[in-house]
């Protein structure tokens, strides 16, 4: 264990004043409300201790994301992702590393039945983004995307569905995967670019007759259009199986994790009326528009109940 790691604490929370656990979470609400504003305005609608959890869960996804996709040198990111790995295999024995993340972490985990599994398993998308390899068929997005994404929504589910007895796992990944396909559709210039990734599958690209060459020259044209849908069809199926069962999630949370299902989703709908611009264009979802979905979302819900 570095120095720069911190101390490791035995018995992790009971350790921690309440003082400073405040201090930990709200430092991780300074990380998701800095990095991601959509996931910050649904989220912060949940239970303040749930909302907390969330808070926590996301830094971590965060930190090993940033890890993974730093401009540094393969061996340097691959460094730091061993390096988390390690210390979460350290977290796993109840050995705790005295930073912010990990004590937030450690009292989700004592406040909540968590699987310890997801986040190791992100930890093994994350090498899949350092080690990069074209991906072939829809399937193998889908299965990085679990790996990426899939994995938080297995995260959060101990926090979100903790009072029913049905099965949610399924539909949890396949909110994780609809929205690292929303991801993929709406940074393919900027992935391009930045990281030389191209996520859009090889078969598809050729069935399309899509070529990279296209890609690198951000030509949007009627095989790039078909291409695109076919995917977002596929995103948004996944958003539908989520949908379907929402009324199964803790009643506190249902409209939280819908906004969030339902704003990630219109981001979609962000490049259509953008015209398929995703190659030097950042589409995102007005406040405005997060507020009338979420209104509507309401509406239904409610309607729904009555």
């Amino acid at each position: 264990m570095t120095e720069e790691h911190g101390q490791l604490l035995k018995g992790g929370i009971g350790m921690t004043n309440l003082a400073q656990l405040e201090r930990d979470y709200t430092y991780c609400e300074s990380i998701i409300k800095e990095n991601s504003k959509s996931f910050y305005f649904t989220f912060k609608q949940l239970p303040k201790e749930k909302a907390k959890a969330v808070f926590a869960i996301y830094t971590f996804c965060r930190f090993a994301d940033d890890r993974a996709d730093q401009h540094a040198p393969a061996s340097k990111r691959l460094h730091d992702v061993d390096q988390l790995e390690h210390d979460l295999s350290l977290f796993q024995k109840g050995y705790v590393i005295n930073q912010p993340m990990w004590r937030a972490l450690r009292d989700v985990f004592q406040r909540y039945e968590m699987d310890i599994q997801p986040f190791f398993d992100q930890i093994k998308g994350q090498r899949m983004d350092i080690a990069f390899e074209r991906l072939e068929t829809v399937e193998d997005v889908e299965q990085y995307s679990y790996y990426v994404a899939g994995t938080v929504g297995l995260m959060l589910l101990p926090i979100i569905a903790s009072e029913t007895d049905r099965d949610l796992t399924s539909q949890a990944i396949s909110l994780g995967i609809g929205m690292q396909f929303t991801n993929i559709l709406r940074d393919i210039g900027e992935d391009y670019r930045e990281m030389s990734r191209v996520y859009l599958p090889v078969q598809e690209m050729n069935r399309f007759a899509y070529t990279i060459e296209d890609l690198s020259t951000s030509t949007i044209n009627d095989n790039f259009i078909m291409l695109w849908e076919q995917m977002a069809t596929r995103a948004e199926s996944r958003y539908d199986e989520f949908m379907s069962v929402l009324h199964h999630f803790d009643s506190d949370s249902q409209l939280p994790v819908g906004y969030a299902s339902t704003v990630y989703r219109a981001i979609l709908n962000a490049v259509r009326d953008n015209d398929y611009q995703c190659f030097t264009t950042r589409n995102y979802v007005p406040k405005e528009e997060m507020i009338r979905l979420t209104g509507e979302l309401s509406l239904e819900t409610v309607q729904s109940e009555s």
